[in-house]
């Protein structure tokens, strides 16, 4: 084998998978059909969950020093200010949930904080163009090189060619009707504290959103027609009604038109799907770049244990589905600025096969004190963690999700799955007076 895990694509989903798989020693390659790193904001808002996992993985500290939490939000009519609000209002870091609200970031920048902790290079100018699989492993070709792998993972976005290869259906709807134009614009005369819109109806709304980190805004606009920096200036005038609104360059532009699908299964054989390869919706409400992350944070653990693959598609499916559905519903009500709840944060997603009241195997593990420090500080890593606590001893898996509560319960686990075992270790984590 020349590698164990192929990752095509270098979005946050490949690159999220990359680093889980480097902690874990497991032998990867990252290749991207791109010629140089995606420079765009097609995503800019991190959900909870997700910056739960960068911390587990080491590179939460320049996450956050890259973005901004609670931007007020400014509706106008030209110049007049019609409301400010807060879609995250009285939403604060709790000991159990230290990241309380979604954080605005550039997916260019969270792209470079992975790229800047991977231990080797990303494979530009790598495009895919064909593999196959047997028993043993995957053949690709990859630019003009063959590769072997043990394991192939399609990242590589809404068009993925690995899961078109696959023959994998992507069922749903196209929205024709729901298109809009976004970019990242330099743009002088309005200020960098205030999330800006415009536009009373649908086919006139303008939203400007200045991303942290930058000296950019990201441009957000109902309508149609090739996207140029001509017809972003002509919106822009013409929606504020302000001459001293000025749009002086554009560094990306795109016309995002509304797809809801999502593939019927994850894997076929030693080939997976994750992020936009798996589903692509609505962006409302901030969930594609975090359900990519967190496919990726869920395979990761599997695929460096080689067992549990298959849970993979049983898991995260669902996910997809929940996903879909939501975001959908967000779009149609008109409700993409407001609807802010544990759903929206990804936090009350869980992996639970029973019910019941309290923490249950599948749960997400909460944050918390405790004499040997905090939870999170004590799960951090790539190992399966057994914590002590004065109620009884949880285990946690890897990605964060809790595997079964009580001795019997544990016992029973890694007798299920042996090879968990070895990937294991235990904390007594009294919690702190």
């Amino acid at each position: 084998m020349d590698t164990q895990v192929l990752i095509i694509g270098a979005g946050p989903t490949g690159l999220t998978l990359a680093l889980d798989l480097a902690r874990r020693g497991v032998p990867f390659r990252v290749v991207d059909a791109a010629p140089a790193p995606f420079a765009g904001s097609r995503g800019k808002g991190l959900q909870p969950r997700s910056m739960e996992v960068f911390h587990d993985l080491g590179v939460i500290e320049p996450v956050l020093a890259a973005g901004r939490f609670h931007m007020t939000m400014r509706a106008y009519d030209g110049r007049e200010v019609l409301r400010e609000w807060n879609v995250h209002e009285g939403r604060h870091p709790t000991e159990e949930r230290p990241y309380a609200a979604t954080l605005l970031i550039a997916q260019f920048r969270v792209e470079q904080v992975l790229r800047d902790a991977l231990p080797q290079p990303v494979e530009y100018g790598m495009p895919l163009t064909s593999f196959t699989q047997d028993e043993s492993g995957v053949t690709a070709v990859v630019g003009t090189e063959t590769v072997r792998a043990r394991y192939l993972v399609g990242c590589d976005g809404g068009k993925s060619f690995v899961r078109k290869e696959l023959g994998v259906p992507f069922v749903g709807e196209t929205h024709e009707d729901m298109r809009m134009l976004v970019g990242d614009l330099r743009i002088s005369g309005l200020d960098r504290d205030h999330w800006h819109q415009w536009g009373g109806r649908a086919d006139r709304w303008l939203a400007l959103c200045p991303l942290p980190d930058t000296d950019l805004f990201q441009f957000q606009a109902s309508g149609d027609g090739e996207p140029s920096l001509d017809l972003y200036r002509q919106i822009v005038r013409e929606r504020t009604g302000l001459d001293d609104v000025v749009v002086h360059d554009a560094t990306w532009t795109s016309l995002y038109r509304t797809n809801i699908r999502m593939v019927d299964r994850f894997r076929v054989g030693r080939v997976f799907l994750a992020g936009d390869a798996a589903h692509v919706h609505s962006p409302a409400g901030a969930q594609g770049m975090n359900t990519g992350i967190q496919d990726a944070y869920n395979l990761g653990w599997k695929l460096g244990m080689e067992t549990l693959l298959d849970t993979y598609e049983s898991e995260r499916k669902p996910v997809a589905q929940w996903l879909l559905g939501m975001t959908t519903a967000l779009m149609t009500s008109g409700d993409r600025f407001q609807k802010r709840d544990d759903e929206t944060l990804q936090l009350s997603l869980s992996y639970r096969t029973t019910e019941g009241e309290g923490l249950q195997a599948g749960d997400r593990m909460p944050d918390g004190t405790t004499e040997q420090g905090r939870i999170f500080d004590l799960l951090r890593g790539p190992d399966f963690v057994t914590l002590d606590l004065p109620d009884g001893p949880v285990l946690v898996r890897p990605d964060g999700y809790v595997a079964a509560i009580g001795r019997s319960a544990i016992d029973a686990y890694f007798g299920a799955n042996p090879v968990t075992q070895l990937h294991h270790r235990r904390v007594a984590a009294r919690t702190a007076a």
